[in-house]
């Protein structure tokens, strides 16, 4: 925490992509706080007249020049990018918007992070060695263990892997790394979201949860054992529920936990897509991001939704007020 002041820092993301059109959309919907933008001044300066959406932020070198609520960018790296035409710079560039707000984060300039959409394939082209924001803030961290989580009004949804093929997903589905992510997913929704005894429904692995083992037998020896382990450490947790109608069940749970990607995250998309809220348990800080992409071809057509980004930055604005009213 940094003084009074609520000091969100926000990583433009690919400046060819949707984010700089999103970002300035966004501006007048924000809750009162203190905006440090990473990115680039070019981009948004273009942006602002072909959209007629003014924008004049205060240019700093560091959010510990800040000493008052307002709009502030710290322009990283400006070059003439085209929105719509990605490249290896535009991935550089969101690699270096990101690991300058990092930095700033786990200094403590910051209160939390809201990350625009970076573009997988050209950040790597750029050299960056990660999947994505996740795996890098985890890594730059330190974190012991962390979940992906996506939320909206509706529906929560964590996983237990995540940007992985899906052949290789069973691999990853072991009992310690089922019991360690729900520990802390409980951990984090008592804590951060102040839900007394969460109701956490698990998901089964393959069709109709096994069916008694006839369909897979992770459930019987994997998944089954970790939630016996849960339960005795006083944790509410169902058996492997089958995936294909466990969310008609949405309203009994505060969260489900699925044990591969598209299995929890169709669902939530169908419900509430460009509502939706991401968001990493198990950071040393708070960290949240829209629930869609990079978008390349739309940007720039006026046509990009920030209702996604908004709601990203309400949550970190409000597990900020939590964290502060807690901390006193």
């Amino acid at each position: 925490m940094y003084g009074d002041l609520i000091k969100i820092g926000i990583t433009l993301g690919d400046p060819c992509g949707i984010s700089p059109e999103i970002l300035l959309k966004s501006l007048k919907y924000l809750p009162k706080a203190t905006y440090v933008i990473y990115g680039s001044k070019s981009i948004l300066d273009k942006l602002s007249k072909q959209l007629d959406i003014p924008f004049e932020p205060l240019l700093i070198k560091t959010p510990l020049e800040i000493k008052k609520e307002g709009i502030y960018l710290i322009n990283i790296y400006d070059r003439d990018f085209e929105v719509g035409k990605p490249s290896v710079e535009s991935g550089k560039a969101s690699i270096l918007f990101l690991e300058r707000a990092t930095k700033d984060i786990l200094n403590k300039n910051l209160d939390a992070l809201v990350t625009l959409p970076i573009s997988k394939e050209y950040t790597m082209k750029a050299g960056f060695k990660y999947a994505g924001h996740t795996d890098f803030l985890v890594e730059s961290s330190k974190a012991k263990e962390y979940s992906m989580v996506l939320a909206c009004n509706q529906l929560k949804v964590a996983l237990i892997t995540t940007h992985i093929p899906l052949k290789e997903v069973p691999k990853y589905i072991t009992k310690q790394r089922i019991i360690s992510k729900i520990e802390l997913i409980n951990k984090e929704l008592t804590t951060k979201f102040e839900i007394k005894s969460p109701k956490i429904a698990v998901l089964g692995l393959n069709p109709h949860a096994g069916d008694g083992g006839n369909i897979g037998k992770e459930e019987i020896e994997i998944i089954q054992p970790a939630c016996e382990v849960l339960r005795e450490r006083g944790i509410y947790v169902t058996n492997p529920l089958s995936a294909d109608t466990a969310f008609c069940r949405r309203k009994e749970f505060d969260i489900f936990v699925a044990m591969y990607h598209d299995q929890g995250l169709i669902p939530l998309k169908v419900l509430c897509f460009r509502k939706a809220v991401n968001i990493t348990f198990g950071l040393p800080f708070i960290r949240t991001s829209p629930d869609h992409g990079t978008a390349f071809d739309i940007a720039g057509k006026g046509l990009a939704d920030p209702s996604s980004f908004i709601e990203s930055v309400k949550l970190a604005h409000s597990l900020i007020l939590k964290a502060k009213n807690t901390s006193f």
